[in-house]
């Protein structure tokens, strides 16, 4: 997998930044930069472990880069926005999903951003976090070649709520999402019809059957299909032991809707270094990322 993310942290002398969000580098008329700022050089683009920041509405936001060997700046490349659960942190993240050795072999970078208060918010007094995703999607596409018709996002539990807020807020930045045992919900997720992506952005979701909140996650998913007028096809079993279940919907905007159920998993990333299931979430998210590019 190369260096983790921890001991890239642990190791870091600077933290290094693009040039922020837009043309203002970030710093808008409602952002002022933090007193660190000017100590910051910048992280060149390179393969690696990389911790960055920028500044969102004066406070220093921080995430980490994962850039595979084969990262060449100046080649279109794929990245995936991964968003930790609640009191989770970006290590531990990086080391359930198995996302970086997975980059590595298929050539994407990852970036994760650290939350404040160890959870993730669409509210502007608590982080913004929806526009923080923004920025830096942005900043990688300026500065470190990302294509940014193959930019897909992901998240666990708190982060994969995020998730679906940035498939419906962000749907001109992200082809499409993937959250992991987290449930559409809160705000105008729970009753507004007219809440869906402005544009078609397809989704994969894992869920755990004996999660405690799997009826939150279940009730929240038949809303985004409802939203986006899908039709609903029968689940398939993907093993013998009939352990996980696979639905895949067609949606009337053109995207489509795959969910995984896996038996007898409560709230967890099931991956090789994660919870053991017949599906490998990240595995299957990234086959699903790679056949679901943005289109025009």
């Amino acid at each position: 997998m190369g260096r983790s993310i921890l001991a890239t942290v642990a190791l870091a002398a600077v933290i290094g930044t693009g040039t922020g969000c837009g043309a203002d580098d970030g710093a808008g008329p409602d952002t002022a930069p933090s007193p660190t700022r000017s100590a910051r050089p910048e992280i060149a683009p390179a393969p690696g472990d990389h911790s960055m920041a920028l500044d969102r509405t004066g406070k220093e936001r921080t995430w980490s880069l994962h850039a595979p060997p084969g990262y060449r700046p100046g080649t279109p490349t794929p990245l995936v926005v991964a968003l930790h659960g609640t009191g989770q942190s970006v290590e531990g993240l990086g080391s359930t999903s198995g996302l970086n050795a997975l980059a590595d072999k298929e050539g994407f970078l990852v970036a994760y951003p650290q939350a404040l208060n160890q959870e993730f918010s669409r509210l502007a007094e608590q982080g913004d976090d929806v526009n923080l995703v923004r920025a830096i999607v942005d900043q990688l596409v300026r500065t470190w070649s990302v294509d940014p018709a193959r930019v897909y996002a992901t998240g666990f539990s708190s982060g994969a709520e995020l998730t679906y807020s940035l498939g419906v807020e962000a749907a001109e930045v992200f082809a499409a999402i993937a959250p992991v045992s987290g449930a559409f919900t809160g705000g105008p997720a729970a009753s507004d019809p007219n809440y869906k992506p402005s544009r078609p952005v397809s989704m994969i979701t894992f869920i755990g059957r004996n999660d405690r909140n799997s009826s939150r996650m279940y009730g929240g998913l038949a809303r985004w299909q409802r939203n986006l007028g899908c039709e609903v096809g029968k689940p398939v079993w993907v093993d013998q032991a009939r352990t996980v279940n696979r639905t895949a919907s067609n949606c009337s905007d053109g995207s489509e809707v795959v969910d995984y159920t896996v038996n007898g998993m409560g709230h967890a990333w099931p991956a090789a270094t994660g919870y053991k299931a017949a599906v490998d979430a990240t595995s299957a998210m990234w086959e699903f990322f790679a056949s679901h590019p943005r289109r025009s």
